[in-house]
């Protein structure tokens, strides 16, 4: 029996096999009420009359495509795969570093069973979570010990309220940043308990100034890599050595905040987490999900001395990581010490493509869309490291330039961003332009797919 005005019943609908595949997949509740909807939808515009033609056909079929909709709506969830064409490889709004295939494995493998997460094998007995990814972090960087934690900022709050709470940490003024997403090293130190104490001048800070600076209630030096900006002309700033040697002296410890976590000695733009420990820093913090390729993690390695009281502060269980994390994180270590990080681990492989490469892709994704309406043209470019890391480095790559009749730049860039699978584009000289360093080529043919209109 149909409902008013010839709409059929819910529990006709739920008769249709379209339906009873909604409610297998949303769940039968979900499928009803979004029926319901639907349906007074329907009810509404057949009072508004028949030029509203929003029942021209059948109004089962209608009701059930309006139904699938909104649930399709509904269950989306919010955090979605993207296709990063914007050339900028470590991506902080796009999830930064994507993760190496191992890594992808070791979390597969990790995820659907019970680890050794807190226990002690040989033991039989309770363990600590904090050994994980220990032992390959040492041996990659040199320290005596390590520890991971949630993220670089929760690394450099936990050193600060462990080893200096109620006293004096010394940083130069030059070093007072503020990073993504309006974190200020100011504040970290504030909420650490350490009391901050501002040395040299913002453009100059020589060794003088620490030493002077030092007393009975200094706790630590602290030097942070300035990470997304550089001061140029008239400055200074103390060796790292010359930093050691003078903390050495005074007999207070060096620790760094070195961000982006290079574990790769050739990239001289970024300071080498390996360096600063050979150098004599004591305590290291750097990122997992930028430089190294890894998940998100804050990550801190030094002498034992001063990682061990890491382990036992009370913050460490609000900053401690899951099993998955650590999967993740152990796999993209091995692929570092393996020496198979420049072509294993994404954002490494991205960092070595060369031109030549990029252009061969970008040519032939090129005359496929041409071949589909768009108006396309390579033009030279560069991509950007990104992240905070090497802000002054713009690695050369070709671009594709993409027009079409009737719409404008910004059009389409919306456009792209409302794909099923949301392309995030550039605009360049009022056009559309993807950097393809940022797409690997197994995505490309996907890539091509979205884009033939």
């Amino acid at each position: 029996m149909g409902s008013p005005r010839g709409l059929p019943s819910i529990d006709r609908l739920k008769q249709r096999k379209g339906v009873q595949a909604l409610e297998a997949r949303f769940g039968a509740d979900a499928t009803r009420e979004a029926l319901r909807e639907a349906a007074a939808e329907a009810r509404e515009a057949l009072k508004r009359g028949p030029a509203e033609g929003a029942l021209a056909g059948d109004a089962a079929e209608v009701i059930e495509a309006a139904a699938a909709a909104r649930l399709e709506r509904r269950f989306q969830a919010s955090l979605r795969p993207v296709i990063n064409a914007t050339g900028v490889i470590v991506h902080t709004n796009l999830g930064r570093a994507p993760l190496a295939p191992a890594a992808i494995a070791a979390i597969t493998a990790t995820a659907g069973g019970y680890t050794n997460l807190e226990y002690d094998l040989e033991a039989g007995a309770r363990g600590s979570r904090s050994i994980h990814a220990e032992a390959l972090l040492t041996a990659l960087t040199g320290a005596e010990a390590a520890v991971v934690v949630n993220n670089n900022a929760a690394a450099t709050l936990l050193m600060l309220a462990a080893l200096a709470c109620g006293r004096e940490v010394l940083i130069s003024r030059g070093e007072l940043v503020e990073i993504g997403g309006g974190f200020r090293v100011p504040d970290v130190m504030a909420q650490s308990g350490a009391l901050l104490r501002e040395v040299g001048t913002t453009n100059r800070t020589r060794v003088a100034d620490y030493r002077a600076a030092a007393g009975p209630r200094t706790a630590l030096i602290l030097r942070v890599h300035p990470s997304n900006f550089r001061i140029e002309g008239f400055t200074e700033r103390p060796s790292l050595q010359a930093l050691v040697d003078v903390g050495r002296t005074l007999g207070i410890p060096v620790i760094e905040d070195l961000g982006s976590g290079n574990l790769d000695e050739r990239m001289t733009d970024e300071p080498s987490v390996r360096a600063s420990v050979a150098a004599g820093v004591e305590l290291v913090c750097f990122s997992g999900d930028k430089l190294l390729g890894g998940p998100q993690a804050g990550i801190l390695a030094g002498r034992r001395a001063l990682v061990d009281p890491l382990r036992r502060h009370p913050l460490m269980r609000a900053f401690r990581v899951d099993k998955l994390t650590y999967a993740a994180l152990e796999a993209t270590l091995v692929e570092h010490l393996a020496g198979r990080a420049d072509t294993t681990v994404p954002v490494r492989a991205m960092l070595a493509l060369d031109v030549e490469t990029l252009e061969q892709r970008t040519r032939a994704l090129g005359s496929r869309l041409e071949a589909h309406g768009w108006r396309v043209a390579l033009v030279s470019g560069s991509s950007a490291v990104g992240g905070g890391s090497a802000p002054g480095v713009a690695l050369p790559t070709v671009l594709l330039t993409l027009a079409r009749d009737g719409h404008s730049a910004a059009s389409l860039e919306a456009h792209f961003r409302a794909l099923d699978t949301p392309v995030i584009a550039r605009i360049v000289d009022d056009r559309i332009a993807l950097d393809l360093r940022t797409v690997p080529a197994d995505s490309l043919d996907q890539l091509g797919t979205l884009l033939e209109w």
